[in-house]
């Protein structure tokens, strides 16, 4: 977001902008192992659907 158009938010958005910037900041990153024989790509689970074989299936 630019900071014309954060001038533009009420304060109570610019304190939780601030508290999600720091949450991001301390949240450390998970160190998983890596995925034996696991999908290329972004993680289907966070995306929100599934696709194999050019069929996507939305759970």
């Amino acid at each position: 977001m630019s900071d014309d158009t954060r001038k533009d938010l009420p304060p109570a958005a610019l304190r939780a902008l601030a508290e999600a910037e720091e949450r991001r900041k301390a949240a450390a990153a998970l160190d998983l192992p890596p995925e034996l024989g696991g999908r290329d790509g972004p993680e289907p689970v966070r995306f929100g659907d599934w696709e194999k074989k050019g069929i996507a299936v939305d759970f």
